[in-house]
């Protein structure tokens, strides 16, 4: 078995492009929300968003799309993508940046890329409407691989010259930690020396309001409260969109490059609650069998654990499943602290693994321990839990990133400081 790490991160997300900016409104508790002119315009219920800043993927027509300036996307690549694979693109450039890699670096056999996405439902609509408006005669060449689940594959693998493995993920809230538990596999197995992990999600009115229909989106219009994990008023999550990016490697590869490894990733477990297509098993005894079991994997005690970045979405029963979850494993005392960054960031869905592991690297090298956005009255099922109001400077060594998602699934993955 190989150790593992991560060489290079990349976001694009509410609270910022880039990891200063990411790590600024960690420490700062800066959130991304908004009230969004497009919910607005609908007048519908939800009424606060936290949008992808610096971006402009709103048309169907690619042509018209804008990024942040320094970023050189090309023009056949971009009319492939989804909206996200916009996004991914940047988180990508930047990661590779950080770890020193280039993309002719990639094609070796050694390397392998893991993606997770939804696909683009924006784009499929459009695909779909413009070719029942032709009598279902004329479709859009690239209208598959530019709306599907594998989008992100079937663009990015032949964009960055891979020749290693390469797979997608599609397990819901949980895509993105599923990608990066099977990508530390790979590695740890000698299967492979790196991995890219990719996690993006569109931001549309497409991805966020069928979520209405299950109740799940907050219904708060106030910005600063509409997303509050652990809250006794909290009442649903607030959507958003992004990309993160994870470069892992064999310690083996990244000492014989001289890259500077930014965290270890020790080992990930995941488990299923067997309950409900939709609904947290109440008592978060499949999150529960994954954290044990990511502690086991990493080969450490839960009381070795400084941080946990929980999952907690801000919706009333997630929330409590995750804390009764904790308790069964970390006891009741609250020996570890607990916060979840989607206080900050709102649920990226399918993005949401990569991009709180990302968080929970960016924590490790900034020795710090975000703490819980919009927390005003905790939840008494929540109690237990050590949940800081304010960010700490206090540099954690061991932290586990919480994830579940739809049909009772649950990964959870132990970071540590490197040596």
């Amino acid at each position: 078995m190989s150790g593992v790490v991560v060489t290079g991160l990349g976001v694009v997300s509410s609270i910022g492009t880039g990891l200063e900016a990411v790590e600024s409104s960690l420490r700062e508790l800066r959130h991304g929300f908004e009230r969004c002119e497009m919910l607005e315009e609908l007048e519908v219920a939800p009424k606060v968003a936290a949008p992808v800043r610096g971006f402009d993927v709103s048309s169907s027509n690619s042509g018209a799309w804008s990024w942040p300036e320094g970023y050189d996307l090309e023009p056949a690549v971009v009319r492939a993508m989804p909206p996200h694979g916009i996004y991914a693109l940047v988180a990508i450039e930047d990661a590779l940046a950080q770890s020193g890699l280039r993309r002719e670096d990639l094609g070796d056999g050694q390397t392998g890329l893991h993606c997770a996405s939804v696909g683009s439902m924006r784009l499929l609509y459009h695909h779909m409407k413009s070719a029942e408006k032709s009598g279902w005669r004329r479709y859009h060449p690239l209208g598959v691989v530019s709306t599907v689940a594998g989008t992100l594959n079937f663009n990015l693998v032949p964009y960055l010259g891979i020749r290693g493995s390469s797979c997608g993920m599609v397990s819901a809230c949980t895509s993105s930690s599923h990608a990066l538990g099977m990508a530390f596999d790979e590695i740890a197995l000698g299967r492979q020396q790196r991995m890219i992990v990719v996690g993006a999600e569109d931001f549309t009115i497409e991805n966020l309001l069928p979520f209405t229909g299950m109740g799940a989106l907050s219904l708060n219009a106030d910005p600063d409260t509409a997303s509050r994990p652990f809250d006794a008023g909290r009442d649903g999550f607030v959507g958003t969109g992004g990309a993160a990016v994870l470069i892992l490697e064999s310690a083996e590869s990244a000492s014989s490059r001289g890259a500077r490894p930014l965290a270890k990733l020790l080992g990930w477990a995941q488990a299923s609650d067997g309950y409900h297509p939709a609904k947290p098993q109440p008592e978060g005894e499949g999150l529960a069998r994954a954290l044990s079991g990511a502690l086991r994997s990493a080969g450490v005690d839960a009381g070795e654990i400084d941080y946990i970045n929980a999952h907690a979405t801000s919706t009333p029963a997630g929330d409590r499943a995750e804390a009764n979850a904790i308790r069964k494993v970390f006891g009741d005392q609250g020996q570890v602290k607990v916060s979840s960054t989607k206080g900050l960031t709102g649920h990226g869905l399918s993005l949401a693994g990569a991009l709180e592991a990302v968080i929970s690297v960016v924590s490790i090298e900034a020795g710090i321990i975000p703490g819980q956005a919009g927390l005003v009255d905790v939840d008494e099922a929540c109690a237990h839990l050590d949940l800081p109001r304010s960010t700490l400077d206090q540099a954690p060594h061991l932290v586990m990133n919480s994830n579940s998602g739809f049909g009772g699934g649950n990964v959870c993955h132990v970071f540590a400081k490197p040596d």
